[in-house]
């Protein structure tokens, strides 16, 4: 071996022992400098969710904006939610709050009166165009977008039910089933954890002038939104033999009635029960019936509405009465076949018990009564085929 070459290596091992414990110093200070900063990150954010938890529950808009989601939260499945953010107590509370607001929104006496345009007749003494059965509308808002269909004839609409026992039918499929030029989602029904089988409606169901369903259980009255034998949009709190005396022809039970002898009911948006997608039904005075459909649970598309956005859009619209329906995930607007918004469910379209359908010769459409012979104490909502 060459001994020259003996303290150049050791000259070599010294270097490299000496980058060795300037690296572990950069590093042990790069680990020590990370500390520092995640440090300053847990306490910057510690202190912005103090400073965002005192504004949420100590402020006046604070309190607005979690009363807000409280309500939003309520109007989904995950409505265990809100007493995280209101307390137990309050979300009882709140729920008993709407549901007596909403059953004194439908006492008020509907003394509006259609007017249904007579057809025009040319000298030759032949019909002028008339205007489309059906005409959709794409609308928005801060923070929402939807739809409005209007049925210029309401005499044309009908109320559509499942085809087969056990379980309810999307409203595409009764569309394409019946023929029907285009359908709107209508009542609510029993609903357990949010997976039901969508058979089993709440309240009434009336189909061509025959009670197809009556789970009141004793109940004396319904908060129904219907129509009548003229055309008449009927919306309220309502009695069987009363609905039986006045003629109604299609209709469900639903809450709350938002219009009523052309003057909105829902002060603010405060009183608007959360932000949800929504579906209602509304008549202006020449008997044209409105339909309003907002999406909503799909931030970057749309997030939703409350009960006073939707009213506006009605009032806007020309309605002289206007109620809600079933909304949420149920939501859907279906016109030639093709479904025309976007459904919030993760699972697409959802099985329902009731859809209001529009037919150019209603008077052919054959519509069974699937729950003939069924006592509504032994169907099971939560049953799947």
């Amino acid at each position: 071996m060459d001994q020259a070459s003996l303290p150049k290596r050791s000259t070599v091992r010294q270097q490299q022992q000496n980058q060795a414990v300037k690296y572990k110093k950069k590093r042990k200070k790069r680990k020590s400098g990370f500390i520092r900063f995640m440090s300053r990150v847990f306490w910057t954010l510690l202190i912005l969710v103090m400073l965002g938890a005192g504004w949420f529950f100590l402020t006046p808009w604070g309190n607005e904006y979690r009363f807000l989601v409280a309500d939003t939260l309520i109007t989904t499945q995950h409505r265990y939610l809100a007493k995280y953010i209101i307390g137990q107590a309050e979300l009882d509370k709140r729920v008993a709050d709407y549901n007596n607001r909403f059953e004194s929104m439908g006492v008020e006496k509907d003394n509006h009166q259609i007017h249904l345009p007579a057809p025009q007749q040319t000298s030759a003494g032949q019909e002028n165009e008339k205007k489309p059965l059906v005409e959709v509308e794409e609308i928005s808002g801060t923070g929402y977008h939807g739809y409005v269909m209007t049925v210029n004839d309401p005499t044309k609409i009908r109320l559509g039910v499942p085809q087969a026992r056990g379980k309810g039918e999307k409203v595409s499929s009764m569309v394409k089933r019946t023929g029907a030029i285009a359908g709107v989602n209508a009542g609510g029904f029993a609903d357990p954890n949010w997976k039901g089988n969508g058979f089993k409606p709440i309240g009434i169901v009336i189909s061509q002038g025959k009670l197809y369903y009556n789970g009141l259980a004793g109940a004396s009255s319904t908060q129904v939104v219907g129509i009548d034998k003229t055309g008449k949009m009927i919306a309220g709190n309502y009695s069987l033999k009363e609905l039986s005396n006045m003629g109604v022809q299609e209709a469900v039970t639903f809450q709350p009635r938002i219009i009523v002898n052309g003057k909105g009911l829902i002060k603010n948006a405060k009183e608007g029960w959360g932000i949800a997608p929504r579906t209602a039904m509304g008549q202006r005075a020449d008997g044209a019936i409105i339909f309003v459909v907002i999406d909503g649970r799909q931030p970057t598309y749309s997030i939703g509405a409350n009960l006073y956005d939707v009213q506006q859009i009605m009032l806007k619209h020309g309605a002289v009465i206007a109620a809600n329906l079933d909304g949420g995930s149920s939501t859907v607007l279906v016109k030639d076949n093709e479904i025309v918004n976007k459904p919030s469910s993760e699972y697409g379209e959802r099985y329902l018990p009731t859809a209001f359908l529009v037919f150019e010769h209603p008077e052919d459409v054959n519509i069974p009564n699937i729950w003939a012979g069924l006592n509504p104490k032994d169907i099971d909502p939560g049953k799947k085929k």
